[in-house]
């Protein structure tokens, strides 16, 4: 009899490992770039456990990074259904919104998960940098320059943000300010041919 139970024993924590060796494997596919596989494995663990937020996140973000925008929209929905704050779910539905170009609905739950997410949020830098992206669709310039200088106050060492902060300010006629962020964008990134070009265009301008 006492055999017999250490025997469940042994078997129940081999399960527990198994399952919690699965979904380290996904997140490890997702960072590894292998967007696909990851995605399965996370149908798979949500299949086994629909509550399964960890897995759910993973998930949305494979398939956006899939580009696979409506599925990971739908899908972040679905797991909002089982828990509505959580940050990383409010994040990645926001990004998904954005590349199908829903613009209003994106902005508003990148705000939201601003106004929620804890101050060393991984991905506080991204949320502003979309919602720069969003501005400069609605030509709202001054308001993406102060998006995209948050972004690369946040995240120092991205060329394209500095790129996309030197254009927003070169559109409000920041020409200093542009050139500032030109430059630091081909200071990381010497081949930014968007940054060459737009330091060109600034310089230009300031003479």
């Amino acid at each position: 009899m006492k055999k017999s139970f250490l025997v469940l024993i042994i078997i129940s924590l081999f399960s527990i490992q198994s399952f919690a060796q699965q979904r380290a494997d996904a997140l490890v596919l997702y960072r590894n770039g292998k967007y696909a596989e990851a995605i399965k494995i996370c149908e798979q663990e949500i299949a086994e456990d629909p509550q399964n937020i960890d897995s759910y996140c993973v998930l949305c973000w494979s398939l956006v990074r899939n580009r696979q925008y409506a599925e990971a929209e739908q899908r972040s929905a679905e797991a909002r259904k089982i828990n509505s704050t959580d940050v990383r779910l409010i994040e990645i539905q926001a990004e998904a919104k954005f590349y199908l170009g829903k613009n209003t609905a994106a902005l508003e739950l990148f705000q939201y998960y601003l106004a929620n997410v804890p101050a060393n949020g991984s991905r506080i830098g991204n949320a502003y940098y979309y919602m720069g992206e969003i501005y400069i669709r609605q030509a709202k310039y001054q308001h993406a320059d102060i998006s995209f200088s948050t972004a690369v106050h946040t995240e120092p060492l991205v060329d394209y943000w500095w790129t996309r902060c030197g254009y927003a300010r070169e559109m409000t006629g920041n020409y200093n300010g542009a050139l500032e962020a030109y430059s630091k964008a081909i200071e990381l990134n010497g081949s930014n041919s968007d940054a060459i070009r737009g330091r060109e265009r600034v310089v230009a301008k300031l003479r």
